[in-house]
C-alpha cells in the first residue's frame, strides 16, 4: 500500500521510551509521511548519509578510513537500535505498521557502502559530473526495487516477529542492492578501462 494517511500517533498515551522508540522507529518522522513513508524513508537515510560524508571529507581529507567507520557505526548501531524501536511500533494488529521506517534507513546505508569510497570534497559535489550524488541515486533506486521485490530471502524475513522481522528483510534487500549497484559500477569500470586503453 503506497498511501497510507497520515499515520501520528497519540503521544498523550505514551511513556518516554515509547516516545523515543517512535521517533527512531519513524526515522525521525519521515514515516510519518503519507505517501510512499517507506521511499521517504530512504530519501532522509540518503540525505543524512551524504551529509555526514562531506563533513567527514572536510575533517580528514581523502581518508575513506574514517567514513567506512562511520558508516559500520551507522548499520550496526542502527540495526541494534531499529529492531527495538520498530518493536516497539509493532503490535498485534499491525505487526508491520508502515510508519516504521527505520528498516529503511538502515537498508540504505548498508546499499551505499561502496560510495564511501567515492570523492566526497564539495567541488566534486556541487559541479559536473556530480558523480558521489549520481552513484546515490543509483543505490537509492536499486534498493526500493529491491525492498519492493524482496527477492529471497526478504519475504521470508518478513514474517519474523516483531522488530527482527520488520529490520531483517530491509538489511537483506539492502544487501542485494549493494551486491547489484557492485556489478553496474564493475562494469561501467571495465566498459571506461577498454575505451581508455590505446588501440
Amino acid at each position: 500500500m503506497i498511501w497510507t494517511g497520515w499515520a501520528t500517533p497519540d503521544w498523550r498515551g505514551m511513556g518516554w521510551t515509547d516516545r523515543l522508540a517512535w521517533l527512531i522507529g519513524s526515522g525521525f518522522g519521515s514515516g510519518l509521511s503519507p505517501l510512499a513513508p517507506g521511499t521517504a524513508g530512504a530519501a532522509v537515510a540518503a540525505g543524512i548519509y551524504c551529509v555526514l560524508m562531506v563533513l567527514l571529507e572536510l575533517a580528514w581529507p581523502f581518508a575513506f578510513f574514517p567514513r567506512l567507520i562511520a558508516l559500520a557505526v551507522m548499520i550496526f548501531g542502527g540495526a541494534a537500535v531499529g529492531v527495538w524501536a520498530t518493536g516497539r511500533m509493532s503490535t498485534a494488529d499491525d505487526p508491520d505498521p508502515g510508519s516504521a521506517v527505520w528498516d529503511e534507513f538502515v537498508g540504505m546505508w548498508i546499499s551505499l557502502i561502496q560510495t564511501a569510497w567515492a570523492t566526497w570534497h564539495l567541488p566534486t559535489i556541487v559541479h559536473p559530473p556530480w558523480w558521489p550524488i549520481w552513484w546515490v541515486a543509483v543505490c537509492f533506486f536499486a534498493f526500493r526495487a529491491f525492498d519492493t521485490l524482496k527477492p529471497w530471502p526478504c519475504r521470508r524475513l518478513e514474517d519474523l516477529h516483531g522488530g527482527w522481522g520488520i529490520m531483517l528483510d530491509d538489511i537483506a534487500a539492502g544487501l542485494w542492492a549493494l551486491a547489484a549497484t557492485a556489478v553496474i559500477f564493475i562494469v561501467i569500470m571495465a566498459v571506461n578501462f577498454y575505451f581508455a586503453s590505446p588501440t
